[in-house]
């Protein structure tokens, strides 16, 4: 089973570009099934993926908006460990 993720910040540039190349070299180092697309906020609503990942202060605000996506706040965008342990366990939870 793979998942199809959107990496998301308010402008889609950015923080989210950085997060979006972390995010594409912990999946594939680590061999996880999840492809990755990138764009603004604004592309969440055609978006028809099981996660949205974005940095942890706009995951709250998405969180308010129940949302049918997974929401997956990232603290530290240069943080690995965290993008991996995180991802792991939306992983382990979706399975």
């Amino acid at each position: 089973m793979s998942f199809k993720g959107l990496v998301a910040c308010r402008a889609g540039v950015g923080s989210s570009l950085m997060l979006k190349i972390k995010l594409n070299q912990v999946i594939t180092e680590n061999k996880l099934p999840i492809t990755i697309e990138h764009g603004s906020l604004d592309s969440i609503v055609g978006f028809n993926g099981g996660i949205i990942i974005t940095l942890s202060d706009v995951a709250k605000e998405l969180e308010a908006k129940n949302l049918p996506q997974k929401i997956i706040g990232i603290d530290n965008i240069m943080n690995k460990a965290e993008i991996l342990a995180k991802l792991n366990a939306f992983l382990a939870e979706a399975r």
